[in-house]
């Protein structure tokens, strides 16, 4: 018979419990130890405070989350005049030590961009500040430079946008003057190796012909020419014909002519010296091998389109619809309150009107809001946007536009204008979480001009937004939100989108002051409309 696994097959001893040690035969057990007495005392008084005071603590909680209450942020954000630096070799610097790991992380802020490009050449910003990390220096090939960096376990980085560009490199502290001898190898002596060149343009061409593929991509395109107009400077988009102009003595020129330390702004931090850091600065930027001119002025000629529907064939089921029109600059005197209009109207997630009314009650899409950014050289237009079943875009569309009416009409409430304001000021120290974002947002406030119109600015942003009232939204939102001059672009199906849906007759036709237009695409390769513009009548489609 088998032993029965649940019990010991020999008989064990049973340990005693500690508290309760064994005692001699014959006589009677003893009472219990003092530390037994205090055993049952702190379990008697345990058994007995703690849950009075738990259901004191539970009194105090709160029924709804925004009934609670916390104690006023206490910060006060850096002082960009404690960190500026200006360099006898000729950029501003902002310089922050920062010991918490040992890393230096140093950007490069270059007034240049495709503002600059000759016309017929458009591209060649692009291509230059692609390859001054990319293509060699003087003395590293393209491929030697990599492997070096990748030794070195350093990044670096480099690009031009439209009127700024940036060259950054991050690497360890320990290998703090190689580093920098590499940086300034990249900076005064690139290469641009042919064959680099020869690959990004073809990169490029490729990246091209995918353009009418995806309609976020048209839509991103349309919204630029509409707000802009044709002949701005920001809608002289590269074309295959234009890559093909460019040659690598056009870079070679290009970068002579704005990559001198006059147009640089520099944002360091890391584990450095302060001082010491600064003097390597210094040697860094001096004995520039040529000069230039400073870069002139961002164009800032735009020219907003006739108001108007317009509809982008596109053979897709769903509808991408912006609403446009005319914005600010950043700037402006009545930014602020457009900022809380914005962020009450659709700028705000889950909070915000729009997507309530869009998405949370009608379901008729994922993503809906709206932005208005402020531009830093030129106004950027005001834009309410979502993506939704075609034949339910005319009424997604009045909508939106509801709403834009609603809030010229009547004020917004005090909660509203509330959360607007706290999510401001409560998410502003995240501005300056790192030394490294603090650093190039004061070093970006310097290149646009920011810092020398209003040296206090993020001193007294808080007390601006704060200022707002409801009276000033309702101010701004008659002023800055013209309904007759209101631009609706459509990428979609267009015969669905005219239909409409049958539970909800809402024309199309009905929504805009200006015509009906079926927009036409463009070539991918250069960018010539595919067509002309063709007003649209209601039944002939």
């Amino acid at each position: 018979m088998k032993p029965d696994r649940r019990r010991p097959s020999h008989p064990q001893e049973v340990p005693m419990p500690r508290s309760t040690p064994p005692h001699p035969p014959g006589k009677p057990p003893a009472g219990p130890t003092r530390s037994a007495r205090w055993m049952r005392v702190w379990q008697g008084l345990w058994l007995t405070v703690v849950p009075n005071l738990c259901l004191a603590a539970a009194g105090d909680i709160p029924d709804r989350p925004e009934q609670l209450q916390f104690p006023p942020l206490q910060y006060e954000p850096p002082d960009p005049a404690a960190h500026r630096v200006v360099l006898r070799s000729g950029p501003v610097a902002y310089v922050i030590p920062d010991r918490e790991l040992p890393l230096v992380n140093l950007v490069v802020l270059v007034r240049a961009g495709a503002y600059l490009d000759p016309p017929g050449q458009e591209g060649l910003a692009d291509l230059t500040g692609y390859l001054l990390a990319r293509g060699g220096t003087r003395s590293w090939a393209a491929d030697d430079l990599e492997e070096r960096l990748a030794f070195l376990a350093a990044l670096l980085n480099s690009s031009l946008g439209d009127t700024q560009g940036a060259v950054s490199l991050n690497w360890l502290s320990k290998d703090m003057d190689e580093g920098l001898q590499l940086l300034r190898e990249v900076l005064a002596h690139p290469r641009f190796q042919e064959d680099k060149l020869a690959l990004r343009k073809q990169q490029l061409l490729q990246a091209m012909k995918q353009r009418n593929d995806h309609p976020a991509s048209i839509e991103a395109r349309e919204i630029g020419f509409l707000a802009h107009g044709d002949a701005f400077w920001a809608n002289r988009l590269p074309t295959a014909a234009s890559l093909d102009r460019i040659r690598r003595e056009d870079l070679i020129r290009f970068h002579r002519q704005w990559f001198h330390p006059s147009n640089f702004v520099v944002a360091a931090s890391g584990d450095f010296d302060r001082d010491a850091f600064i003097g390597k600065l210094e040697a860094l930027f001096a004995d520039w091998p040529f000069t230039g001119p400073p870069a002139p002025p961002v164009p800032t000629n735009t020219t907003f389109a006739p108001p108007g529907t317009y509809i982008v064939p596109k053979d897709i089921n769903q509808g991408r619809v912006s609403l446009l029109l005319p914005g600010v600059t950043r700037d402006h005197p009545d930014f602020f309150p457009l900022m809380i209009m914005n962020d009450v109207l659709g700028g705000g997630g889950f909070t915000s009107r729009i997507v309530n009314r869009v998405r949370s009650d009608e379901g008729l899409a994922y993503a809906a809001g709206s932005s208005l950014p402020g531009g830093v050289h030129y106004p950027q237009p005001f834009r309410a946007a979502f993506q939704t079943k075609s034949r339910t875009v005319p009424y997604a569309i009045s909508i939106v536009l509801d709403e834009l009416k609603r809030i010229q009409t009547e004020p917004i409430s005090n909660d509203e204008l509330h959360t607007s304001q706290r999510a401001f000021i409560d998410s502003f120290p995240r501005r300056f979480a790192t030394k490294a974002q603090t650093a190039q947002l004061f070093a970006q406030d310097e290149l646009t001009g920011r810092y020398a119109r209003e040296p206090d600015y993020w001193k007294r942003f808080r007390d601006r937004i704060a200022a707002v009232t409801r009276d000033d939204v309702l101010r701004v939102a008659r002023q800055h939100l013209p309904l007759n001059r209101l631009v609706i672009l459509i990428v979609g199906n267009k015969d669905e989108i005219l239909l409409g849906h049958p539970d909800h007759p809402v024309s199309l036709f009905d929504l805009s002051p200006g015509p009906v237009i079926e927009w036409p695409l463009r070539d991918p390769l250069t960018l010539q409309p595919l067509g002309e513009p063709k007003p649209i009548t209601p039944g002939r489609n």
